[in-house]
């Protein structure tokens, strides 16, 4: 194998890498944000 086909191979398991990460965490944040958002609304008093 070439040094080069080593560099791609790193490069593209790094990458992949990187996206699941971005991924995740913006899955966990919204997640977050909608429960805050339930969380705040349920918590305001009903106008009549």
């Amino acid at each position: 194998m070439s040094i080069l086909t080593i560099v791609a191979a790193v490069l593209l398991v790094v990458v992949t890498g990187g996206i699941g990460y971005l991924t995740v965490a913006d899955w966990r944040d919204r997640r977050r944000r909608e429960e805050e958002k339930r969380t705040t609304r349920s918590a305001t008093p009903k106008r009549r």
